[in-house]
This record gives C-alpha cells, sequence and structure tokens, in this order.
C-alpha cells in the first residue's frame, strides 16, 4: 500500500512544476510581445497555472492528512508551512485573476500580475526546499 508521504511527495511536484512551467511562458509572452507566438504563450500559461491550482488541492489535502491536521507545526514543519500557505493562497487568488480577466489585462496589471507570480514561485520554491529538509532530516 502506498503511504501518505509517498501519496504527498508524488502531488507536490505537479504544482512545483506547473507553476514554474506558467511563470516561464507568462515570461517569455512578455519578452516575445511583438511576436505571434506570445498570444500562445501566454494561453499556455493559463493552462499551466490552472493546473498548478488543481493539482496543488491534492497537494495540501495529503500535506494535512500527513500531518494530521497540524496545519502550523514546529521545526522544518513550521518552515514548510510558513512558505507553503502564502504560496498556496497566492496561486488560488492568481489563478482565480488570471481565469476572469484572460488576455484583457492592462501593463499595469500584467507587471503585478509577474511579479505575485514571481514571489509565488519563490515561496513555493522555499516550502519545497523545507519539505525536503523533514525527508531528510526524518522529521
Amino acid at each position: 500500500m502506498i503511504s501518505w508521504e509517498q501519496i504527498h511527495g508524488a502531488m507536490t511536484h505537479f504544482p512545483i512544476a506547473l507553476l514554474l512551467f506558467s511563470f516561464a511562458c507568462d515570461f517569455g509572452s512578455i519578452a516575445l510581445s511583438k511576436f505571434a507566438i506570445a498570444r500562445d504563450l501566454a494561453r499556455i500559461s493559463l493552462y499551466g497555472l490552472m493546473g498548478a491550482s488543481i493539482a496543488s488541492i491534492g497537494a495540501v489535502i495529503s500535506g494535512i492528512v500527513l500531518t494530521k491536521g497540524d496545519v502550523w507545526g514546529r521545526g522544518d514543519l513550521l518552515w514548510h508551512h510558513r512558505f507553503i500557505w502564502p504560496a498556496f493562497g497566492l496561486l488560488v487568488m492568481l489563478s482565480i485573476w488570471r481565469l476572469s480577466v484572460r488576455d484583457r489585462m492592462s501593463r499595469a496589471g500584467v507587471w503585478i500580475y509577474i511579479a505575485l507570480m514571481f514571489l509565488t514561485s519563490g515561496l513555493m520554491a522555499a516550502a519545497g526546499y523545507f519539505g525536503g529538509e523533514l525527508i531528510i532530516r526524518g522529521g
């Protein structure tokens, strides 16, 4: 039988990878804005972001089950949660924002969105680091 540690470990990689992929596509669409491919990259980014949001729900549920409902914790778990909860909140918020405005974002809105995607990616990476520390240290 598969353990919750294995389920959570497997589930977490999808939102991390899809979020970073989405951010890269967004950045590419801005960098290549003068080319026709920019619109396609923006659309692909939306799909990646939606996938990351959906996959993050499984990662969060399996994490809550794994910690037996301890949504804050101590030590590395505390650090993991300090980063993952804001990352999860931002990921969901960015998904709702992006889904509602699609490609009708103002110039300022695009830069705010990109800055928040960068912040979310950093928070997710830090949460992943401390999640890895939990595994390495046996916590």
